[in-house]
């Protein structure tokens, strides 16, 4: 059961694993609140992310885990739920890379309006506080398909609604609140996520990737922890006209053939059957005859 989990994880998209990742923290902070009798404030201060720049300072890993923890559960239902259902079409159009640079890169950007906002607007001047959720992240995912198909339709109930009406009814939301809500802070930090999301979108569409920096940024961190690959075991072959011992590497690579073969495989698993060009469809057919 425990390995079949695993797997389902393991071959499961950035989205779902977002979900799990999300919904697993906030299951194990709730089951340590109740088990130790602490205040899920006090278990998760270091994790927050504070309003004062000093704090940041002694805790930056903040600006990114204060949006893997949720308030309650209302607070992680909405959230998720968003993020499942705009996932997919985000998904259909980019890689699963691009999809996470824009949720976290939607986290950062509403943890640093928040932080702006508290050390600059006088209306908090002599307020504490602190940010959680992952709502900035996943205003970023909204905002940025509505802006990039923004008459892409999506059917709630009856009604077949354009991305673009959903977007600009969750930021006229955010802002009609505003002044009168007792979450500022946490609604500035959406619309520092929606301005993520748009800007991404508006500037990808003219050929420009505002993200590549941190998707290289990923790279760089994940190779920190990849395992190095072995060398390749050398064998010898000897013979009678040679005296010395003649060293070559096993072969590790698949052939090109079989790299290709991967390849469509792999784009079938990702985007269906009908996403293969005609010439990828004749390579397979092919290649199965030939087996």
């Amino acid at each position: 059961m425990d390995n079949n989990l695993t797997y389902q994880f393991k071959t499961a998209n950035v989205a779902i694993k977002l979900i799990v990742i999300n919904v697993a923290i906030f299951l194990v902070v709730s089951l340590l609140s109740f088990v130790l009798d602490v205040n899920t404030t006090t278990l998760t201060r270091w994790f927050v992310l504070p309003e004062e720049l000093g704090e940041l300072i002694l805790q930056p890993w903040s600006i990114i885990t204060y949006s893997f923890l949720h308030a309650g559960f209302w607070h992680i239902f909405w959230n998720m739920l968003w993020l499942y259902f705009m996932s997919r079409f985000i998904l259909n159009l980019f890689s699963e890379k691009r999809f996470l640079t824009i949720y976290l890169l939607g986290a950062i950007c509403g943890g640093l309006l928040y932080i702006a906002a508290y050390n600059v607007f006088p209306v908090f001047e002599g307020s504490r506080g602190y940010l959680l959720g992952a709502s900035a992240a996943v205003r970023a995912i909204v905002i940025f398909i509505a802006a990039y198909t923004p008459h892409a339709k999506i059917r709630i109930f009856v009604f077949n609604i354009k991305l673009w009406h959903i977007g600009a009814f969750v930021v006229l939301s955010d802002l009609i609140q505003l002044p009168t809500s007792g979450n500022a802070g946490g609604l500035i930090a959406h619309l520092g996520g929606a301005i993520l999301g748009y800007a991404y979108a508006v500037q990808l569409k003219k050929g420009n990737d505002i993200g590549r920096w941190f998707e290289s940024l990923m790279d760089t961190v994940q190779g920190w922890f990849a395992p190095r690959k072995k060398r390749p075991f050398k064998t010898v072959h000897r013979t009678h006209a040679q005296t010395k011992n003649t060293y070559r590497p096993q072969k590790e690579d698949k052939s090109d053939h079989q790299k290709k073969v991967d390849a469509i495989l792999d784009k079938i698993g990702k985007s269906g059957y009908d996403s293969l060009t005609k010439e990828e469809k004749d390579f397979l057919f092919k290649a199965g005859n030939d087996n």
